[in-house]
C-alpha cells in the first residue's frame, strides 16, 4: 500500500513541477510557481513521510524536500533572465518593500557576523528559511495576474479547506486514528528530523490534548499549521461569500463551514483566538459595528456558561488556559520568559540558528522557541523583532488600502485574504513558530506581495491623473 502511494505521490508531484518548470522556462511564466507551492506544501510533510515509509531512501526524500526552494529559485532566475533591460525595470519601492529589505540584510549581516554558538552551515539553513519566504514575497511583488488565474488560486485554496475537513471526517469516524499513523510520519521525524516519537500515540505531543484526546491534522504536518492554514480556507470563503451573487453563496458557505470544521478537530486554542480576532477585524473592515456587539455578547454567553453549566473538567480547562496554569501554557511562559532575557541580555541579538524549532537549531543552543517575534529578537536583536513587526503592520495596511481602493473585484478578494490572514495570525505568531508553517506563510507573503504591487499601480494611476 506504501509503495502505491509513493508512486501516486512520484507521479503527481513530478508532473506538477514538470509543469511548472516548463511554464517557466520555456514560456517566460515565472510567476506559475506560485501553483505549486498551493498545490504541495499543504502535503509537503505526508508525501515526505510517505516516501521514506516506502523506500527508506534519504536521498530521495533529500530530493522531494528540496523542490520547493528549487521552483522558487528557479523562478527568480526566470524572472531576471526575462528582463530585456534589469536596470531600468521600474522598481517603486513601498514601505513593506523597505521593511523587507532591511529585515533580510540584516539577517544577511548576521549570517556571516563571528555571533553565537551555531556553526556556519545551521546559520545558512536558517538564513535560507528566511530568504525564501523573502523571495516569494518579491515574486509576488512583481507578479500581475488575470482575473481568470487569480481564481484558479482561490480554487486551490478552497479545494484545500475541503480536503482537509474530509481527511478530518475519516481520520474521525473510519479510521479512529491520526492519518500520520499510516503514513510514516514517525519514522520519518526519527530518521530526518531525529525526533523522536513521543505521546500516547506514538507520533508528538502535538497530535493531543491534556485529556489525552486527539488533535487532528489531516494531511498537514501537524494541527497546528492545519488550525492556522484553514484561517486562510474561511477568510478567503468569507470574502467570496459577501462579494458574490446569492444563488452561488452555498459553496463558499460550504467552505467556511469545513474550515470551522477543521478547526475544532485541530483543537488548537491559539487558532480558535486568532479565529475571532479575524473576525473582528472583518467586522472592522466591513464596519458591522452589530457583529463586534454580538461577538461581544457571545463572549459573556460563553463565559457564563463556563461559570454555571460546564462540566468541572472543561472549567478548569478553560481557568488554567487564561491563567497560564496548564502544562501548555506553562511551557509558553517559560519559553518566552527564557527569550526575553536573552533579549534583555543581549539586545543586539545572539546570532542565527539559536532559537526557534526548525531543524537547523540544535536542542543545546536553542534559547526560546515559541513564539516567533522573540525567536527572531533573540536572533536579530530588538532591531530585527521591530522590522518584522513593523513589516507585517506595513504588509496588513498596504493590502488593506488596495482592498479599499481598487476596482479590479479579484485582487480586491485576494488583498482582504492577505490582510485578514496576516492579522489572524498574530496568536499563532506568539505561540509557535508559525513562519515555519510554509503553505500558509508563503503564500500569505505572495498574497501581501501581489497587494503591494496593486498598490503601488494605484498610486501610479493617481498621480497620473493628478497630472
Amino acid at each position: 500500500m506504501a509503495l502505491i502511494f509513493f508512486l501516486l505521490i512520484s507521479l503527481s508531484v513530478g508532473a506538477l513541477f514538470l509543469w511548472v518548470v516548463q511554464e517557466m522556462i520555456f514560456k517566460g511564466n515565472w510567476s506559475r510557481f506560485i501553483f505549486f507551492l498551493a498545490l504541495f506544501l499543504p502535503f509537503y510533510i505526508t508525501s515526505l513521510s510517505v516516501i521514506y515509509l516506502a523506500t527508506g531512501s534519504t536521498f530521495l526524500v533529500g530530493i522531494f524536500q528540496v523542490l520547493k526552494e528549487l521552483v522558487v529559485l528557479l523562478a527568480v532566475l526566470v524572472f531576471i533572465f526575462y528582463q530585456k533591460n534589469l536596470f531600468k525595470y521600474p522598481f517603486r519601492l513601498q514601505s513593506t518593500d523597505w521593511l523587507m529589505i532591511g529585515f533580510l540584510g540584516l539577517a544577511t549581516l548576521y549570517l556571516f557576523l563571528p555571533l553565537g554558538q551555531a556553526i556556519f552551515v545551521n546559520k545558512a539553513l536558517y538564513f535560507k528559511n528566511m530568504l525564501i519566504p523573502g523571495m516569494v514575497y518579491f515574486l509576488g511583488r512583481n507578479t500581475q495576474f488575470e482575473a481568470i488565474d487569480i481564481k484558479k488560486i482561490f480554487s486551490i485554496i478552497f479545494a484545500i479547506a475541503i480536503g482537509a475537513f474530509l481527511v478530518n471526517l475519516i481520520e474521525s469516524f473510519l479510521l479512529g486514528a491520526h492519518l500520520q499513523q499510516f503514513t510514516g510520519y514517525a519514522h520519518f521525524n526519527e530518521a530526518i528530523n531525529e525526533i523522536d516519537p513521543s505521546g500516547n500515540f506514538g507520533l508528538t505531543w502535538t497530535f493531543e490534548t491534556q485529556a489525552v484526546t486527539k488533535r487532528l491534522a489531516s494531511f498537514f504536518s501537524d494541527p497546528l499549521e492545519m488550525a492556522s492554514s484553514v484561517l486562510m480556507g474561511f477568510a478567503a470563503g468569507l470574502i467570496w461569500f459577501l462579494t458574490s451573487k446569492r444563488e452561488h453563496n452555498w459553496f463558499y458557505l460550504l467552505v467556511m463551514i469545513c474550515s470551522l470544521g477543521s478547526l475544532v478537530f485541530s483543537a488548537s486554542r491559539a487558532a480558535f483566538g486568532a479565529f475571532f480576532v479575524m473576525i473582528f477585524f472583518v467586522a472592522l473592515v466591513f464596519r458591522l459595528y452589530k457583529l463586534i456587539a454580538a461577538g461581544f455578547l457571545a463572549l459573556i454567553g460563553f463565559g457564563l456558561y463556563v461559570l454555571v453549566f460546564a462540566s468541572d473538567d472543561f472549567y478548569y480547562f478553560v481557568l488554567d488556559t487564561l491563567t497560564f496554569e496548564n502544562t501548555s501554557s506553562i511551557g509558553h511562559v517559560v519559553e518566552w520568559v527564557l527569550a526575553l532575557d536573552s533579549m534583555v541580555g543581549n539586545p543586539f541579538g545572539i546570532g542565527l540558528a539559536m532559537s526557534g524549532n526548525v531543524g537547523s537549531v540544535t536542542d543545546e543552543l536553542r534559547v526560546g522557541g515559541e513564539n516567533q517575534f522573540l525567536i527572531y529578537g533573540v536572533q536579530l536583536g530588538w532591531i530585527g523583532m521591530i522590522l518584522y513587526i513593523l513589516m507585517l503592520a506595513s504588509g496588513v495596511i498596504l493590502s488593506l488600502r488596495v482592498f479599499y481602493r481598487t476596482e479590479e473585484l479579484m485582487t480586491a478578494r485576494l488583498a482582504f485574504v492577505g490582510a485578514a490572514v496576516k492579522v489572524g495570525l498574530l496568536l499563532p505568531l506568539f505561540t509557535a513558530n508559525a513562519e515555519m508553517y510554509t503553505y500558509v506563510a508563503w503564500i500569505t507573503w505572495w498574497i501581501v506581495g501581489y497587494s503591494v504591487f496593486a498598490y503601488s499601480r494605484l498610486q501610479t494611476q493617481s498621480n497620473l491623473s493628478f497630472t
